[in-house]
């Protein structure tokens, strides 16, 4: 078993870290207040390969893995994790779901603009009245002439009114349910695409997530994607490496609040000392760092599970599940070991604890990722 990184992996963490340090880090409590999404930093992450990290370079990515891609996520949470989820849901839901599922022609197409940063990429699947059941679903895809006509409206799709280019689940045989659900390719513009609300979150203010509606939308024939009525089981599959990305975003955030709680720990001084030598500080920042380092190692399973072609559907599940709470865990402590001061937007704390939320709900609830996992002990 080999529980180090590669010197290639090493170098790109290192690297990884310093762009984050320099170039996100300073707006993100900005970037936060005002729930405003980083149009400027979307060059410098693509830039940087990390909008096609693990897309092969003929279709513009950076020909790199889940491993690295779980790598950068860490990173880049650590210092924001509205940035890290722009980066995770581009990657794992719309691109990802393209180049896993599309023909050569919607690769070239679609999935060199996406890994290269010309457009982001969005991902359209839950709804009013269809989170975790996506049997529920009400968008409709009718088939007319030579093209496909949705009609619906989707909740929560993250990059919603920023993307150029749109993955939409929608039903193509609703007495089937959940089999007769069909993935469709939508490109911004298209008349009958139309951007709604746009969220006031809790969390990960400066990611853009937004309501969308389809009205008489009109799309070829050919931008369904993969097959017809294949949707439910894309989604699935979808989902299970979008999880990983969570995961690792979790302990970016759980691993910030670590770094920023020993650096208070060693300046803040009450009777006489740093509260850093008080056991009950020790012990919070001990469990702290125990539960990341044991939660980074599930997201390296899940990724390596991943990247050699074994099923890795259970471990995924497992890496989010720990690696979420384990953040809420981390960031809860560290608000009380910074205390009053935790509770002040002065202190990046706070955000973190707003941020590391998501990673319970997000790609599918902690209570669904236990379901999963009973699941697949059970069979």
């Amino acid at each position: 078993m080999q529980f180090e990184l590669t010197k290639e992996q090493t170098f790109l963490q290192r690297s990884l870290r310093e762009f984050a340090r320099d170039e996100i880090a300073p707006g993100a409590a900005d970037r936060d207040a005002g729930g405003r999404f980083p149009h400027e930093l979307i060059p410098k992450l693509a830039q940087m390969g990390l909008l096609g990290i693990a897309i092969p370079e003929p279709y513009g990515g950076a020909g790199l893995a889940s491993m690295e891609l779980a790598i950068a996520l860490e990173e880049v949470a650590r210092v924001d994790g509205a940035t890290a989820l722009i980066v995770a849901s581009h990657n794992s839901l719309c691109t990802g779901h393209i180049y896993t599922f599309g023909t050569e022609a919607q690769r070239v197409r679609y999935v060199s603009r996406l890994a290269s940063g010309e457009v982001l990429g969005a991902w359209g699947l839950t709804e009013a009245g269809s989170g975790s059941d996506a049997s529920a679903l009400q968008t409709r895809a009718t088939p007319d002439g030579g093209d496909w006509v949705l009609r619906g409206a989707k909740l929560f799709t993250t990059q919603g009114s920023t993307a150029g280019v749109y993955v939409i689940i929608a039903s193509t045989d609703p007495e089937k349910g959940k089999e007769g659900l069909s993935a469709f390719i939508v490109e911004r513009g298209t008349p009958g695409l139309m951007v709604g609300k746009l969220e006031d979150k809790l969390g990960v203010r400066a990611s853009d997530t937004a309501a969308l509606h389809f009205e008489n939308l009109r799309i070829p024939r050919e931008n369904l994607l993969g097959e017809l009525h294949g949707a439910f089981r894309q989604v699935l599959k979808i989902l299970d490496g979008g999880r990983i990305g969570i995961a690792a975003m979790g302990v970016g955030l759980a691993r910030g609040a670590l770094e920023e709680s020993i650096r208070y720990a060693r300046q803040r001084r009450q009777f006489g000392r740093p509260i850093a030598d008080f056991e009950a500080v020790q012990w919070k920042l001990a469990d702290m760092a125990t539960e990341i380092d044991a939660a980074r190692l599930l997201v390296y399973r899940a990724a390596h599970l991943r990247d050699t072609g074994r099923p890795y559907r259970r471990a995924a599940s497992e890496a989010k599940l720990f690696a979420s709470e384990a953040a809420m865990r981390a960031t809860t402590q560290a608000i009380q070991i910074f205390g009053g001061s935790g509770y002040l937007k002065d202190y990046p704390v706070e955000r973190y604890f707003r941020d590391a939320k998501l990673c319970e709900i997000g790609e599918g609830t902690s209570e669904i990722q236990r379901m999963v996992i009973a699941r697949e002990l059970l069979r």
